[in-house]
């Protein structure tokens, strides 16, 4: 059977292709194998299942790993009460631990057959406590340690049962020296217990006490890395022979996708299955190109799934976390990771953001572009005058299958001072990325894709990364701070242009001085091009933080 790329369920070695993750077993191992209690919680579409039941595999040798499915096992209605969670647990548990073949001790057997008599006979009469004392029995006659994992543990939200069911797990663990209990225990979801906790209490009862305050900290980076990426493209070019650059292939997927495994595997499938033999991509080969990687983050970025759907839900329903994205978005706020922040632990717990050195930054450039794609569609947002005015100009800007961008530039310079020049309004930092966003969006909806530079998004300076048919362009958005500022700006544009082989970049510099001239020029920085086109924002501008700034004195 051939392989193919897995983006639904959990991956089977056997029939997907996959990442060696054999570090990350070996890491979750170790945590295990000192009797760990932890929670694997991380975004949907994360590997979450994938990991555990690799995991399964990795640890059948030296323990009794009993692996449940809450979401598959168990139904809302098992969680009506104690009684019904407690029977449903147990027939599950024994379904599993029954799988095995190697029950051979006749003192666990006997504890085995004892929980399946009162399952047969006692099933109304049993509770949590009887339950555990009979998975006791079990984890003390067992020829070798039981470890438990529980995964879609957080469909269990707003039960109050299964918060009863974590506080047995917790005084067994406490007691384990004197009373046997499970070796390990692994609970894998997105919500983690303290937000289960928090959705069944109201604000005036919640506390962060919780009966998962024994968890230790899960620190197992489940992403994957470059490395990782281009072993399993080895395994892929294996098969086909492409002839791709198996190492920048996968620097160009990590770099897009920061190792979002859903991502990861997506566009890999979208170039393997929907590009080679499409359009201008005769076949694999072809495919299997930077401009094959690029159609394809197209692609996914203009179809609808399930992460998709989900991830834009959340922000539709939770002004606080949308708030929070905007400001990241469209301000280049730096925001600081604080405990205890509702709306910077639901972006974490979501995957929307991640943490780099004690701030919070968007996650990857798919989830910016969808991002910004999102806000930039709202109705209000489109109904800016500088939307309308890209409408009626996109089929001028491209030629050929090329993209005009000094074409853009200049429109751009027009509009924004017909629109805005003149207006009795505050220009506030955010509002040059918004209008240029605006006016960009609608020329390249369908053909084109664009990310901010995270390496040098501030609220003084954006760089806008295009990529378009074959092409790449680099426009950097920036606050005119006068001539000496606006030269460094130049020079560091050309030392990205370096970075990216580009010989051309391109500047929109938003000025506040009422005699500086707006237009469009060239400027030539060694052997590099620089098209400037120079914004004039009359008004006086206005900080986020509310501090006045003074037009530039040039």
């Amino acid at each position: 059977m051939q392989k193919v790329f897995n983006v639904s369920a959990d991956c089977k070695p056997n029939q997907h292709y996959m990442v060696d993750t054999g570090m990350k077993l070996i890491q979750i191992r170790e945590m295990v194998d000192k009797g760990l209690y932890f929670t694997i919680n991380r975004a949907r579409q994360y590997g979450k299942t994938t990991i555990l039941r690799a995991l399964g595999r990795f640890l059948q040798e030296e323990y009794i790993v009993v692996s449940l499915d809450f979401q598959k096992e168990m139904s809302d209605a098992k969680f009506r009460n104690e009684n019904t969670f407690s029977a449903a647990f147990a027939s599950a548990f024994l379904l599993k631990i029954k799988d095995r073949k190697d029950i051979k001790g006749q003192a666990e057997l006997a504890a085995v057959n004892e929980l399946e008599e009162v399952l047969r006979y006692r099933r109304e009469e049993l509770e949590l406590v009887e339950l555990f004392r009979s998975l006791s029995l079990i984890c003390k006659y067992a020829e070798k340690p039981v470890v438990l994992m529980v995964d879609e543990a957080d469909s269990a939200t707003n039960n109050q049962v299964f918060m009863d069911f974590l506080a047995q797990l917790r005084g067994y663990y406490i007691d384990r020296d004197e009373t046997p209990t499970f070796w390990s225990v692994i609970l894998a979801g997105v919500y983690d217990v303290k937000n289960i906790k928090r959705k069944l209490r109201s604000e005036v009862e919640h506390k962060l006490n919780s009966p998962w305050n024994i968890a230790a900290d899960f620190l197992v980076d489940m992403s994957f890395s470059s490395e990782e990426i281009a072993g399993m493209l080895r395994q892929y070019e294996a098969d086909y022979c492409t002839g791709m650059d198996v190492g920048e292939m996968a620097e160009f997927i990590h770099d897009y996708t920061s190792g979002y495994p859903f991502l990861v595997s997506k566009l890999c499938k979208l170039i393997d299955e929907g590009i080679a033999g499409s359009g201008a991509f005769s076949d694999k080969r072809a495919a299997w190109t930077k401009e094959g990687f690029l159609e394809a983050v197209r692609r996914l970025l203009t179809e609808q799934n399930t992460l998709f759907e989900s991830l834009l839900n959340k922000v539709e329903d939770d002004p606080e976390l949308e708030g929070l994205l905007r400001e990241l978005l469209f301000k280049g706020k730096e925001i600081a990771y604080v405990l205890g922040s509702r709306s910077v632990e639901t972006a974490l717990m979501f995957g929307f953001v991640k943490k780099v050195n004690n701030s919070v930054v968007i996650a990857n450039r798919i989830f910016e572009v969808l991002l910004y794609n999102y806000f930039l569609a709202s109705p209000k947002m489109q109904q800016d005058r500088i939307y309308d005015a890209a409408l009626k100009d996109r089929n001028q800007f491209d030629q050929d299958g090329r993209l005009n961008m000094r074409l853009i530039l200049e429109k751009f310079v027009i509009h924004f001072d017909e629109l805005y020049g003149d207006q009795e309004r505050r220009f506030y930092e955010e509002d040059g990325r918004r209008y240029f966003l605006l006016y960009l969006k609608p020329i390249i909806n369908g053909k084109g894709n664009y990310y901010i530079e995270s390496r040098t998004r501030n609220m003084e300076r954006t760089d806008i990364i295009v990529d378009y048919g074959k092409e790449q362009f680099i426009i950097e958005l920036k606050l005119w701070r006068g001539e000496a500022y606006n030269s460094r700006g130049e020079e560091q544009l050309a030392g990205y242009l370096d970075y990216y082989h580009l010989n051309k970049g391109y500047m929109v510099s938003f000025n506040f001085n009422k005699k500086k001239v707006i237009g469009v020029k060239e400027i030539i920085i060694g052997d590099k091009v620089l098209i400037e086109a120079v914004i004039s924002a009359r008004q006086a501008l206005d900080l986020a933080d509310g501090d006045h700034v003074q037009s530039a004195v040039l």
